[in-house]
């Protein structure tokens, strides 16, 4: 049924710092059928969109880099207004939301839809969770052991397994009245931003950024388009062959490079969290300082992977995460970027080593 069932451990703390990225220890994602020639092919996965599209409608998102689009929510509902439509989504918000500020580690679910092929096999695996009470000594099969086994390590209580059987059952019904129309739609009116991303990236970007990957073991993967996210994106890596990087997906066709940015950002998030956790004290860790660094340290990590690998773009990249954060970008934009994400200067040349010895194919 999961198509992916190793139990993962986040890399980032709840907030997503440091680019957002869980390492998953089984196999990795069922993805599409293509070419074996494929490298880093990109695509969009209706039930990955619909799961984010969730969550970006019930948690405050105060990150500071934003996992979600700005007003987004907002835009969702005026939409969902406009066409007369209430969901369960809609008439559960306040039971859910209410759960997630009691558990604020819910947040970090967010990563459970990349590791499932479709919708289907992700509410059935979490059917059988449900039923199972989270025990995977329940399950009939090893199969189901494993599902089981990698939902509970994100829902770990009987209330969190209540709220999940209601978010899925909202979701269900958010799809049935409106999200599957209204996400087919657009897939249709952005078909040409995702075929521009598909050309910059595997024609430009991804080439001078292979060396990297392939030193960093990320050498194949997918990368999805999701409507919802900004500059934060929702990554998995599972080894050198199955790693699936997901990132905002451009409304036009002329922000399509914005997907780029959002993709160097994620390759090098670990990267960044080495560098972070390696120059932190307990204490710093302890009061979440190490967080707001990790996630200043990825997106400057970003910026050095593209002024290494792409230099005309760097100033483009730094205009795109100054928007995220809303800062408005002043006299000189460098200026602007390296104070708005400020970093101690033995975690920022921590990460320049590093990303100097991944370069140098050490």
């Amino acid at each position: 049924m999961a198509a992916a069932c190793g139990i993962v451990a986040a890399c980032a703390s709840v907030g997503g710092g440091g680019g957002g990225t869980v390492t998953n220890d089984g196999p990795g994602p069922t993805a599409d059928q293509t070419s074996p020639d494929a490298i880093w092919p990109v695509k969009t996965r209706e039930h990955v969109d619909l799961w984010l599209h969730g969550y970006a409608l019930l948690q405050e998102d105060t990150t500071f880099v934003p996992f979600f689009k700005r007003g987004y929510g907002t835009n969702m509902i005026v939409l969902k207004n406009r066409a007369n439509v209430v969901t369960q989504l809609d008439a559960n918000r306040d039971r859910l939301r209410a759960r997630i500020a009691i558990n604020p580690a819910l947040i970090n679910a967010q990563f459970v839809p990349l590791a499932f092929s479709n919708w289907a096999e992700l509410s059935q695996t979490v059917d059988l969770f449900v039923r199972a009470e989270g025990n995977p000594r329940a399950a009939s099969s090893q199969q189901q052991a494993q599902g089981i086994a990698f939902l509970a390590a994100y829902f770990q209580t009987a209330a969190d397994r209540d709220w999940l059987r209601l978010f899925v059952q909202s979701l269900n019904d958010e799809s049935t009245k409106f999200y599957h129309s209204y996400w087919v739609q657009q897939q249709r009116e952005r078909s040409n931003v995702l075929e521009l991303v598909d050309t910059l990236w595997q024609r430009t970007y991804r080439p001078r950024m292979q060396k990297f990957l392939n030193n960093t073991q990320q050498a194949q993967g997918e990368v999805l388009l999701s409507m919802p996210l900004d500059g934060e994106g929702r990554s998995v890596t599972s080894g050198k062959q199955s790693n699936t990087i997901t990132v905002t997906f451009p409304d036009r066709p002329n922000d399509a490079v914005e997907a780029i940015y959002v993709i160097a950002h994620e390759a090098v998030s670990a990267l960044a969290a080495t560098a972070v956790t390696d120059n932190i004290t307990p204490e710093q860790r302890r009061s979440g300082l190490g967080e707001r660094y990790q996630s200043a340290a990825a997106v400057r990590g970003g910026a050095l992977l593209i002024q290494r690998t792409s230099p005309e773009s760097l100033d483009g990249y730094m205009r795109y995460y100054l928007r995220s954060v809303n800062r408005p970008v002043g006299a000189s934009v460098q200026t602007t970027f390296t104070s708005t994400f400020s970093l101690p200067d033995t975690i920022r040349d921590a990460l320049v080593r590093q990303l100097d010895v991944v370069l140098g194919g050490i």
